[in-house]
């Protein structure tokens, strides 16, 4: 089995996996290989490096989809898109919002000009708001394929339960509270909340506290429009057509830290469908033919024991990486090689897709 399925026959394919370990790479080279077999495929990057951007031609990426020259076969193209947390945070409000003044309301607020683009879980939930963007089409281009490289986190499921944790956001009591309009939430909160009230404005200033109270006002009505969408995104990331790609390195603490997505992804019922291991060392072996024991110091000397080293390093990858394997038994596994130099176009994706297929 090979990864070629996935890039040829899914809608959607999650690369997961913790950080440095070339989930970007993996999700560019996995779209490329579906644009050159006529498929239309964008890929979502959170990568801010300008290397991915070079490798596919583009002066920049921004949170629109660019086309990339050159990448598609038989009527196939190949777009990409690095996401801006904020600028996709805009986007969600304005489609909630019921009218435009709404919208201006919350997107002028200072607390939200603040917390836009900073607040714990919000890229890993607007990575899957672009997703359910590009997948439907509500963007304005839809795509057979979307690959999605996830935020790197030490949580294996921060993205997958993005969704979740903003339908308790807005159905906790203290925000229904602060999105009732003004009258009734005056009406609402006691003596006491509003002598606290008081007293955080002697403490943070009178006008932070106004501009809570008026970022939660600002809201009042989106909530539904909100929990609908979160569910729908959800709802997209378990369905069939959706591939969980795990990624990984050779390195001890990578592999451990890929054990640890595995098991997670498993109690939460997600299948691995996938594995790419990454910058995996050559064994080359140390059969040199007839001749033993050559002089020390010599050319065939240094030969061997250098092989020797490669093969022992070869070796304790493999050892690492056969528990990882069974951890997600029976996803193919593609084993991509230390390669000679860094990705930087389209020819040495490919040579990064042709692994992953192999």
């Amino acid at each position: 089995m090979t990864l070629g399925p996935l890039a040829l026959e899914r809608s959607i394919v999650v690369c997961c996996g913790s950080g440095g370990v070339g989930k970007t790479t993996t999700a560019a080279a996995i779209a490329l290989h579906a644009a050159r077999h006529g498929r239309t495929a964008c890929v979502v990057t959170i990568d801010p490096a300008r290397r991915l951007a070079d490798a596919l031609g583009l002066a920049s990426l921004t949170n629109e989809p660019s086309l990339v020259a050159g990448a598609g076969r038989d009527g196939g193209e190949l777009w990409a898109l690095m996401l801006d947390t904020s600028s996709t945070f805009d986007e969600v409000v304005r489609r909630h919002a019921a009218d435009d003044a709404q919208a201006e309301a919350i997107l002028a607020n200072r607390i939200y000009r603040n917390i836009a683009g900073s607040l714990s879980g919000t890229q890993e939930y607007m990575a899957m708001e672009k997703l359910h963007e590009l997948h439907t089409g509500s963007g304005g281009r839809q795509f057979d394929l979307v690959v999605v490289d996830t935020p790197p986190t030490r949580n294996a499921l921060d993205f997958l339960d993005a969704p979740r944790r903003l339908t308790r956001f807005i159905d906790h009591k203290l925000f229904r509270l602060l999105t009732q309009p003004a009258r009734t939430y005056l009406r609402a909160v006691s003596v006491a909340a509003q002598a606290f009230a008081r007293s955080v404005s002697r403490v943070v200033g009178g006008e932070v506290v106004a501009d809570v109270l008026a970022f939660f006002n600002a809201f009042e009505g989106m909530e539904q429009g909100f929990r609908e969408r979160a569910q729908a995104v959800y709802d997209l990331l378990a369905d069939p057509a959706t591939a969980f790609v795990l990624v990984a390195s050779p390195r001890r603490d990578a592999v451990d830290e890929a054990v640890y997505f595995a098991d997670r992804l498993a109690e939460s019922g997600i299948t691995v469908q996938g594995l790419v291991v990454n910058r995996v060392h050559p064994s080359f072996g140390r059969d040199l033919g007839p001749t033993t024991n050559p002089p020390a110091g010599s050319v065939l000397a240094t030969l061997e024991d250098n092989l020797a080293q490669l093969d022992a390093i070869a070796g304790r990858e493999l050892a690492h990486l056969a528990t990882l394997a069974a951890k997600v038994d029976p996803a193919p596994t593609a084993r991509v090689p230390l390669l000679p130099a860094d990705v930087h176009d389209l020819s040495s994706l490919d040579v990064v897709a042709s692994h992953l297929v192999a």
